[in-house]
């Protein structure tokens, strides 16, 4: 009888646990829901500033006539770069954009990408700094990085929604939950790659931690660290089309439509679109770290 029992235990097993799952699914989401009523309103006023920052970014590019916007984004990408081929690519592909009519979408894309990726510098480096300074500190936050890495982006959309509602903050805490990981990651790598003689010789000269981490790991950390930024841009511009299903507006609204109506040539002029404008981060970038790691080389040779 006990061996029977046993064996009816095994294999109602499976209902169980689904009963189990759905027991503590409903505890957890009726907590989150009375958290989601009870602090919702405080944390969307906390983040009013930011949404207020980001809409008038937002009219900006798009008020602005299209050439001073084409002439100034041209301007930086020449400065960064130094190169005629990637500021020739920038004005080719912005002039295509308006042509083909998705300036306003893409002002739109290039507003909530340039917010996300300046907030993920801000929260990402400080993060990437503390990594590199503790072992402690690094074995506590990889797990935490690698399950916003691996994380299907769709469900990154479940407990923001449900606090926040629809809208433009929602999608940007999304896109920057998202394109975080890589800024942290490889800014504690590049720290920690630093020549460990540099270090000591910089001891030997009496600097402080401050003045070793500003002057000597940050400097040489440059190229990682400007590799973290670009995969931190790629990883926002992947996400604009899923934040899109959340009310950001942009590119990813027309690719959204396209997806769901099949029209291929609107889905496939608004992917191109944020092709471009992710190679034209990308090279710009990587131009500019490459050229700042060779000026500071020049001055300390």
């Amino acid at each position: 009888m006990d061996w029977f029992d046993n064996v009816k235990w095994l294999t109602d097993f499976p209902q169980i646990g689904r009963s189990s799952l759905r027991l503590m699914s409903r505890t957890i989401d009726q907590h989150y829901r009375a958290f989601s009523r009870a602090y919702g309103d405080d944390i969307e006023a906390f983040f009013r500033p930011l949404l207020d920052f980001l809409l008038w970014f937002e009219k900006l590019l798009i008020n602005t006539p299209w050439w001073i916007v084409l002439a100034v984004i041209v301007a930086i990408v020449w400065i960064a770069s130094r190169s005629a081929k990637i500021t020739a690519g920038t004005l080719i592909a912005l002039v295509l954009i308006g042509v083909f009519g998705m300036w306003e979408d893409t002002m739109r894309t290039l507003s909530i990408i340039v917010v996300c990726t300046a907030l993920s510098i801000i929260l990402g480096m400080p993060i990437g700094i503390l990594m590199s300074r503790s072992n402690k500190v690094q074995a506590a936050i990889n797990p935490i990085l690698d399950v916003m890495q691996t994380m299907p982006s769709f469900v990154y959309l479940i407990p923001i929604v449900m606090l926040l509602g629809i809208g433009l903050i929602p999608g940007l805490i999304v896109v920057v939950i998202y394109a975080m990981p890589p800024i942290i990651r490889l800014t504690n790598l590049g720290i920690r790659l630093v020549d460990k003689e540099v270090l000591e010789a910089a001891n030997a000269f009496g600097a402080s931690s401050w003045q070793k981490l500003v002057h000597v790991q940050m400097p040489l950390a440059l190229p990682t660290i400007m590799a973290g930024i670009n995969q931190t841009i790629m990883m926002a511009l992947a996400m604009v089309v899923v934040a899109s299903l959340i009310g950001v507006r942009g590119l990813g609204q027309p690719v959204l439509q396209a997806i769901t109506n099949q029209y291929f040539t609107q889905g496939l002029l608004n992917g191109l679109a944020i092709v471009a404008i992710a190679i034209v981060f990308d090279r710009a970038s990587q131009s500019y770290g490459k050229r700042l790691q060779r000026h500071r080389e020049a001055a300390h040779g």
